[in-house]
């Protein structure tokens, strides 16, 4: 049976498409059926499968493992959780070869996806197409796997706590934090870690509910942060912890109110994994802050820019031996006592860790960092097939005609283009039809001028900025 995927669902880093319209249930089948073909071409066999809170994930979660066992793979259903749960499953087991999230992350309710890992490895980009291309030929494997249920969540949280290993647990017991699951699919793994750890924590929005009846999952959006921020205030807690809603990307707010934005909370994290491992390199995709790569390397370690994308982020640190790296939106990757792979919940802890092991309070770290004015990211709207040859124009461009304000351009995902009092970032969005603008300076005057080099390199390529669109 060939099964031909809509168009707009076989994406970069994952699989992802709205419920009734470009996804549903033959899809699931099919994606289970080419995914078992090529994990069991590679000669693995047995798939560890979870999905998130949403009203669509049981139903796609069926058919999945149904096009899985037909191929001749074992299923390993751990059920309803946080992606980095299931990436746990993976990684922990070695009788594991395989995993799959059904997960819409942080997209409206009615999205739907599927997040891969592939012996170890992510599954994305080249991987997601062949996936794609042995649906169209209908070249699948057949056979009859068995299906087994793993309940791994006590397990799991064991493992998160370790993130405290060493540190005095006494020493803690005045901590007070602040968390809000958005009713995404880490709120009963939340509850099980709180429970645990040392100190005092308040829980909002745990229950798992696919409407999101509270706000949105997505804790990079500040307004998602309201109700963290007023819980935070009204009993005066020394900082909050959000989640998006599939787990594996974290936000944060200082006992000010402050919110930690993702490199910021890198440069936390950095400052700590470096004392363990100096001279090591952190990643930080283009998008991060300057700040955030000067005081890498002030801390003595290495700093790297690299590519904006979970799974291209977690292959670089594989080749580079990175401890540390993360990415503006949220998604914090720690090999240093961990997997290597992206977990808000571990994230937290290490937080809470950091804090203690620096003898700082999260506000007081949050408040040395240097202000810089810089925008959020600027989203908008750019035709499928007009966006990647737009940024090749303007990457031209600015590499044949250096303007003389210009530093130096970076081409690793994009251009980056650095002057002296700042920089700014145009880059195609690998996820959606929008090109992607961010820029950063040490006044308002120069944040103004380099958002006029922008939009003076957008004009000469027929474009211009409008409004910023949502993810």
């Amino acid at each position: 049976m060939r099964h031909e995927f809509h168009s707009t669902v076989l994406r970069e880093y994952d699989i992802r498409g709205i419920i009734g319209e470009t996804l549903g249930a033959d899809d699931a089948r099919a994606i289970g059926r080419a995914f078992g073909t090529l994990l069991r071409e590679a000669g693995g066999r047995t798939v560890a499968v979870g999905y998130d809170g949403r009203v669509s994930s049981p139903m796609l979660e069926h058919a999945l493992v149904e096009g899985l066992t037909a191929s001749g793979c074992d299923v390993v259903r751990i059920g309803l959780g946080p992606t980095p749960m299931l990436y746990y499953a993976e990684a922990s087991a070695e009788e594991v070869d395989g995993g799959i999230q059904i997960t819409g992350s942080h997209n409206p309710p009615n999205y739907n996806g599927f997040k891969m890992v592939f012996r170890g490895r992510p599954f994305f980009g080249a991987d997601i197409q062949k996936l794609g291309q042995v649906a169209a030929d209908g070249a699948f494997a057949s056979g009859a796997g068995a299906v087994s249920t793993r309940d791994i969540l006590g397990e799991y949280v064991e493992r998160l706590l370790e993130g405290l290993a060493g540190i005095d647990a006494q020493a803690l017991e005045g901590l007070r934090v602040g968390w809000d699951a958005g009713n995404g699919a880490a709120g009963p793994a939340l509850e099980a870690l709180a429970a645990r750890l040392p100190g005092e924590h308040h829980l909002l929005f745990t229950e798992v509910d696919g409407h999101f009846p509270n706000h949105h999952p997505d804790p990079t959006v500040e307004a998602n942060l309201a109700d963290l921020r007023a819980l935070v205030a009204a009993k005066n807690l020394d900082f909050g912890v959000a989640f998006d809603g599939d787990g594996d990307r974290i936000g944060a707010i200082d006992g000010m109110g402050r919110v930690i934005w993702g490199d910021q909370l890198l440069m936390i994290y950095a400052e700590d994994v470096l004392k363990k491992h100096p001279n090591a390199t952190i990643i930080a995709d283009v998008k991060a802050s300057r700040a955030l790569f000067d005081r890498v390397a002030e801390l003595g370690g290495q700093p790297l820019m690299w590519k904006t994308g979970h799974s291209l982020i977690k292959s670089k640190m594989k080749e580079t031996g990175a401890p540390l790296a993360g990415e503006m939106s949220g998604h914090v990757f720690f090999a240093d006592e961990y997997y290597g792979f992206d977990d808000a919940l571990y994230a937290g802890v290490r937080l809470i860790a950091a804090a203690a092991r620096l003898g700082k309070s999260v506000t007081d770290l949050r408040g040395a960092i240097p202000p810089m004015l810089n925008t959020p990211e600027l989203r908008f709207q750019v035709d499928e097939s007009r966006k990647f040859a737009a940024m090749a124009e303007i990457t031209a461009r600015l590499t044949a005609n250096p303007d003389p304000e210009v530093e130096s351009v970076n081409a690793t995902d994009g251009v980056r283009v650095n002057t002296a009092d700042g920089w700014w970032l145009l880059r195609a969005s690998n996820t959606q039809d929008v090109l992607v603008a961010r820029a950063e300076s040490d006044t308002q005057e120069g944040l103004d001028r380099l958002l006029a080099q922008i939009d003076a390199q957008l004009a000469a390529s027929g474009l211009e900025r409008g409004e910023s669109v949502g993810h």
